[in-house]
């Protein structure tokens, strides 16, 4: 997992082939003006979605504590102010359920190790051994959440 400001972005791109025009895209982009939905931003390389919805209790969230084999998550914090819950995937001893390849997600029911705070400009990165629960928070939360392809 990696938490940053996105001033810092650049720092990054060399850690995997898309992310140079994951982090392109983010830049060159008016966050603010972007509609709720998934899109594509190159193929199924690179997807995009956007959610603008009430922030949700932590319970409720780590309710779906998850993780991704075929993506790595780059989450952005486009208004508001989001705790996430996260633990390293090697900890996780009780999955919950099968891995569902077609939604590319796994469930866990443990609790997470520790939970951090994500505002406006800012974006963590989860890779396939980072299990979380995002959206935790009061308030209205508008997020991009990249989805790169490994």
């Amino acid at each position: 997992m990696i938490l940053d400001s996105l001033t810092a972005a650049d720092k990054y791109v060399s850690l995997h082939p898309l992310f140079a025009k994951a982090f392109e895209y983010i830049s060159k982009t008016d966050l603010a003006a972007l509609e709720t939905g998934k899109f594509d931003i190159d193929g199924d390389k690179l997807r995009g979605i956007v959610s603008d919805k009430e922030g949700t209790t932590a319970e409720a969230s780590t309710a779906k504590f998850e993780c991704h084999n075929a993506h790595i998550d780059i989450q952005v914090c486009i208004r508001g102010k989001e705790t996430i819950g996260w633990k390293p995937r090697g900890t996780c001893t009780s999955p919950k359920g099968d891995y569902n390849p077609e939604k590319d997600v796994l469930f866990y029911s443990d609790a997470p190790d520790m939970f951090f705070g994500m505002t406006d400009s800012q974006f963590v990165i989860f890779y396939p051994e980072d299990v979380h629960a995002p959206m935790i928070g009061e308030g209205m939360i508008k997020k991009l959440v990249i989805k790169v392809k490994i």
